[in-house]
């Protein structure tokens, strides 16, 4: 009988003990964001009206109907006249662009971003053991992560990893290594650094599935400071409850539908073609079958479930359709969109059932920034924690999409309520303004006139 129970008592305890084990070892995995620090450019790179317009009238390339096509992009793509461009877009070099223009371009935004990091925390480069930095469009040698550890006489033993190609969502995709080096490595400092190399791939052509992107994108970027620590989880800011990646790139109409390629005349530049919110839809659709069981609790799952039964199939193609029925805000308060553009915010939205106080972070983020890519996501969580929306323990849903095709999502907890003003310190007062019209149409609307097509130009 007893050796019966110690057979019985053996496996037992190797089984809570193994658990513990586990547990105990599962409180050092935790990824926790300490700060982030977004960039804002000086006042001389502000893209207003004018400004935009003057960049647009010297593109000797152009004709009435591409004209048409920018002017009615510029009205709708719901940006504002605060942006910045790249230095060498403004001073006419866009056509010409250097390795120097290149590199002087990006480490303003990581340099200033990563001063400011280091000088808000207290934390001595020396101290940091992992390095990301993501810029899909510019992988020079050495290498990004190689110039930050050379500027800040970083340790020899840090781990440095440089990401390209990756788009709009290469941030969360920073942080999901980042999270799992934390798994293997106990105590660790993590910096991830995520901008995009503007400048140089400004399109010059006139094919107008390129010039979306000089329409969008904006200078910008974000440094932010990570860590296991459970030490100071008490001054952090957020804490990542969950990620999830999805990848379309077998998907030849996903994977095409956003890509650097060149035009017919030699031009390179970035291609988005109208596949691209199908891709989202499909990508978004993916993400949702492993994210939302992370995320939602059991009577609102079985909810969705009982509901879908009397309710017609939606088209999984379709992004406003891609999350009908699920109440996300069940288990989660705030949503941070990728600030991509107009469509993108509003057919997450509409697939996710939010307000518009859901979706004013980003859409005020795109009004006052413009498409940053990769880095965009920071300022529409900033936009939240200015506007002193965060609260202790609210959960925030991290929406993002990027060429691949991509999208990565991601669940933060709020650790503590926050208010600091950040990068939206000296406009937040401000917004959201009465009216996001832009005045473009108002100055140039004279191209939308049928006559316009016997008007010649004065290039001079």
């Amino acid at each position: 009988m007893e050796l019966l129970l110690a057979i019985f008592l053996f496996p037992l305890a190797y089984s809570i003990i193994l658990l513990c084990k586990n547990l105990w070892a599962r409180r050092d995995q935790n990824c926790y964001m300490m700060h982030y620090e977004c960039f804002k450019a000086s006042e001389d790179l502000k893209l207003n009206t004018d400004t935009c317009a003057s960049i647009v009238m010297r593109n000797k390339n152009l004709g009435i109907e591409e004209y048409k096509f920018l002017l009615q992009t510029i009205v709708s793509s719901g940006i504002g006249e605060d942006t910045y461009s790249p230095r060498i877009v403004l001073s006419g070099q866009e056509d010409t662009p250097s390795l120097k223009d290149s590199l002087l371009e990006i480490e303003e935004i990581m340099y200033d971003t990563l001063d400011k990091l280091f000088a808000k925390t207290g934390v001595s480069p020396s101290e940091i053991d992992i390095l990301v930095v993501n810029v899909s469009l510019l992988s020079p040698s050495p290498s990004l992560t190689a110039r930050i550890i050379n500027r800040y006489k970083m340790r020899e033993d840090i781990k440095s990893y440089n990401l390209s190609g990756m788009g709009c969502s290469a941030s969360l995709l920073a942080i999901d290594i980042v999270r799992n080096i934390f798994k293997v490595r106990k105590n660790a400092l993590a910096v991830v650094v995520s901008t995009e190399s503007m400048g140089p791939n400004w399109y010059c052509g006139r094919e107008k599935s390129m010039m979306l992107s000089n329409c969008l994108f904006r200078v910008g970027g974000c440094s932010m400071l990570l860590t296991n620590k459970r030490a100071v989880k008490h001054r952090a800011l957020f804490k990542l409850n969950c990620l999830v990646r999805t990848h379309l790139g077998s998907n030849d109409e996903a994977y095409n539908c956003c890509i650097q390629i060149e035009d017919s005349l030699g031009f390179r530049g970035f291609c988005l073609t109208k596949k691209l919110t199908k891709a989202a839809a499909l990508s978004f659709t993916e993400n949702l079958k492993v994210l939302v069981p992370k995320v939602l609790p059991l009577w609102a799952l079985l909810r969705y479930v009982i509901a879908s039964r009397y309710r017609k199939k939606t088209d999984s193609r379709v992004l406003e359709l891609v999350g009908v029925g699920l109440n996300f805000k069940t288990g989660v308060e705030h949503f941070c969109i990728h600030p991509g553009g107009r469509a993108v915010i509003d057919g997450v939205g509409k697939s996710l059932g939010l307000t518009e106080y859901d979706l004013e972070p980003a859409r005020m983020a795109l009004h006052r920034f413009g498409n940053t890519s990769a880095g965009g996501l920071w300022y529409v969580l900033g936009y939240m924690e200015a506007k002193k929306r965060l609260k202790k323990g609210d959960r925030i849903l991290m929406i993002s999409f990027g060429a691949g095709f991509k999208c990565n999502n991601c669940v933060w907890q709020v650790m503590n309520d926050l208010e600091d003003a950040n990068v939206w310190e000296d406009c937040i007062a401000s917004y959201p303004p009465k009216s996001v019209a832009n005045p473009f149409i108002e100055r140039y609307g004279w191209i939308n006139d049928p006559s316009a097509s016997f008007v010649k130009l004065d290039w001079d």
